[in-house]
């Protein structure tokens, strides 16, 4: 392990809240600026830019909200070179001001229509400004990477000159490569430099790490790399590639990370892709027979840190690639033993189900165990009807009839649309047998055309337990039902029940 930075204290700015709610589409409430700022300073962040001051009025109280809150991090707001925006960051009571200011000729006569030196005087005495009225300055260079090097030395260096008590080197449209980064950061470093990376050619990490490598001692981070266009440097993925591969203690709780990035997610309505490092669904997920095999006896064989280091489990899924190691391991976590004989007519039919090109879900596995095993399965729900009504003109409403254990249960429930109200009925119908919440809702149609078979996949939790279930119809809400029934019907099973091979 390589060990690079026990000499500087490396600090976090997260600007998720500012720099990530650019993204397109994206807009947070005041309350939800504030749940996201509460877990950034939990979780270890120093300083936190909650917004722009100047953006908008809802903006101001959301950054009044956050400087109100007591929270152990800095917080920051964007300015620019103003004394308006420099007033508004004062009312809303925060500690200090991330004041970017463009540094590079096509920004200056482009942008601004102004010279150099235009520039370099509102620079100087926004700095004194802030400084006057008791702000914390980072003096930013916006576009930093295509700038004269001269020209921002010397803004940065008389910016210090004036009070600014950190700078920050902007990578603004992500140009910059990891050689021209050793090269560029070391000159600055005569105050404490940031460095903002950008992720437009998906060199944003590793343009951060130079960084940081040649006297940086800030990484400004967004949550799951939001920002505009292609996005900012991961928090997640520069936190834990010091803490592993250069064996820096970063002062992160990094077991926060993944339900960090997960509420940012739910918040923002920005999924993850399902193969981002660190977060993503298929992190710590495996297929592969030879790849759980080899997990099962060492998990470092294929992992290159555990999942619960970023607070994750690692997880099994069963298809065509799977070999008798993981299915097995898949059935002791449903609580299935079954023998040898039973075993081996379980993988193939899952190799089949996968040859199929279809998922298999946990309900799957379940069921082909209760059938190969011969295990009496006696539905703990039984749907004798459901009626769904919506329109343009109409509340989507949904009303069921059930059996569950023994007892009739009729229900009605409204929802945003169709399918979430029919969702919300049969969880309803159930709940005082067993609260069982949706954690993830995917849809497929299976080929083209209005008539095309739907493939809907549900991961439902009851009190901790997780599992997946699928229904295929060419009705939308009736595929939805068939996976949520399938996935109740076994989350409300008795955990205790026999699901040993009688014989083999």
């Amino acid at each position: 392990m390589i060990v690079l930075f026990g000499y500087k204290n490396i600090r976090f700015l997260d600007t998720t809240l500012r720099d990530g709610e650019q993204t397109p589409g994206v807009s947070l409430t005041p309350v939800q600026k504030l749940k996201i700022a509460e877990e950034l300073s939990a979780i270890g962040v120093n300083v936190i830019e909650a917004g722009s001051a100047v953006a908008s009025e809802g903006e101001r109280e959301a950054i009044k909200l956050i400087s109100d809150a007591g929270l152990n991090a800095e917080i920051c707001t964007y300015a620019r070179a103003k004394t308006e925006d420099i007033d508004l960051a004062v009312k809303c009571g925060v500690d200090s001001v991330h004041l970017v200011v463009p540094v590079s000729d096509l920004h200056i006569t482009k942008k601004l229509g102004k010279t150099r030196e235009e520039v370099y005087v509102m620079a100087m005495e926004s700095v004194a400004y802030a400084k006057e009225r008791g702000l914390t300055v980072e003096l930013s260079g916006e576009d930093s990477s295509r700038a004269d090097q001269e020209y921002l030395a010397r803004l940065f260096r008389d910016g210090v000159a004036h009070g600014a008590d950190r700078l920050c080197f902007c990578d603004t449209v992500g140009l910059l490569t990891p050689e021209r980064t050793a090269e560029v950061i070391p000159p600055l470093c005569f105050a404490p430099l940031s460095i903002h990376c950008h992720n437009d050619l998906g060199l944003a990490l590793s343009n951060t790490i130079a960084a940081l490598r040649s006297g940086a001692t800030c990484a400004h981070t967004t949550i799951n790399g939001m920002g505009e266009r292609a996005g900012n440097v991961p928090f997640e993925e520069v936190v834990m590639v010091l803490e592993k591969l250069y064996g820096y203690d970063t002062g992160i709780d990094t077991t926060k990370i993944y339900a960090l990035s997960t509420l940012v997610s739910q918040l923002t309505k920005i999924p993850l892709a399902a193969n981002k490092p660190i977060v993503g669904g298929m992190a710590f997920t495996h297929e592969s027979g030879i790849h759980a095999h080899g997990l099962m006896r060492d998990p470092t064989t294929y992992e290159p840190m555990s999942p619960e280091t970023v607070g994750r489990k690692r997880r099994i899924v069963l298809g065509k690639h799977s070999g008798s190691a993981s299915v097995q391991s898949a059935l002791k976590e449903l609580g299935y033993e079954p023998g040898e004989k039973h075993l081996a007519e379980i993988v193939a039919r899952v190799k089949k189900v996968g040859d199929m090109g279809m998922k298999v879900t946990d309900a799957d596995v379940m069921a082909i165990a209760d059938s190969v095993m011969l295990l009496e399965c006696k539905p703990v729900i039984s749907l004798k009807q459901f009626t769904v009504v919506s329109g343009s003109n109409a509340i989507p409403t949904a009303s069921a009839t059930m059996v569950v254990n023994g007892t009739k249960v009729t229900g009605a429930a409204t929802g945003t649309g169709p399918v979430d109200a029919t969702v919300k009925v049969l969880q309803q119908s159930v709940a005082q047998f067993g609260d069982i919440t949706l954690e993830e809702y995917h849809v497929d149609a299976i080929n083209g055309g209005t008539d095309a078979l739907v493939d809907v996949t549900v991961k439902l939790r009851k009190d901790g337990r997780v599992l997946t279930s699928r229904g295929a119809r060419t009705d939308i809400i009736e595929a939805s039902v068939e996976a949520v029934i399938a996935g109740m019907n076994r989350l409300l099973r008795d955990e205790n029940e026999n699901r040993r091979s009688n014989t083999d």
